[in-house]
């Protein structure tokens, strides 16, 4: 019943506030989103927990800020970090690090490391259509990892919305918009660098955000969504 009612409750806020920050289930104090990861077997690689600790409102939106934990496969927390979300004139800004797709052995280094970078958002308009071209988003982010300094640059380019599709997980049914677009990560150490490039796809619902992506590497899905006690 819990479940029901949460879901009921997305889908009204998705309704009934497109154009209006208002509605957003980020912008909610206590909503808690699960996001489970698989590798590119299939296999449950563990999960990311976003929880909304606070809310602020202003006069063209509003902000909130989240707790992010990972968790692996074992169900032991590896990481935590503090993100943020912004609304703006009904344009929704995902911190940048919550769309970071990587591979099993990145992800495991990720876990290990302490990482500081600035808030880089990306953009998703709320009058996006199918055929859109969206903004692409650059960011940098500084790691330690083991003693050693590491940077990290990821740019995400190519965003197109390709089409509109209904994703269903244990956690509801969405209709979403497909996005497709372009990731390149680059990690240096010593002045050394490799970049690598690979395509993403994703499915973005709006009042929500992200609801699934896939690449190559493997795929992420929301599997539950909840209102801490």
């Amino acid at each position: 019943m819990k479940k029901l009612i949460v879901v009921s409750f997305l889908f009204h806020s998705f309704l009934g506030h497109a154009q209006d920050c208002s509605g957003y289930y980020f912008l909610k104090a206590k909503n808690v989103v699960e996001v489970t990861t698989y590798s590119k077997k299939g296999e449950d690689n563990g999960k990311h927990v976003y929880t909304v600790n606070s809310v602020s409102n202003t006069g063209s939106g509003a902000s909130s800020e989240l707790t992010s934990e990972m968790f692996n496969k074992n169900g032991k927390s590896t990481a935590k970090a503090i993100e943020s979300i912004e609304c703006k004139d009904g344009v929704m800004m995902l911190d940048m690090k919550m769309n970071m797709n990587l591979s099993d052995a990145q992800q495991k280094q990720y876990e290990k490391s302490t990482v500081t970078g600035d808030k880089i958002y990306i953009e998703y308009p709320s009058a996006m259509k199918v055929g859109d071209d969206l903004k692409d988003a650059n960011m940098v982010l500084n790691m330690v990892n083991n003693g050693m300094e590491q940077t990290v640059e990821v740019n995400i380019t190519k965003r197109k919305v390709v089409g509109k599709e209904s994703v269903t997980s244990p956690a509801g049914t969405w209709d979403c918009f497909k996005i497709t677009f372009n990731t390149k990560t680059k990690v240096t150490v010593m002045n050394i660098g490799i970049p690598i490039s690979f395509d993403v796809t994703e499915w973005y619902c709006p009042g929500f955000g992200q609801v699934k992506t896939e690449s190559k590497h493997g795929s992420t899905l929301v599997t539950s969504v909840s209102v801490k006690s």
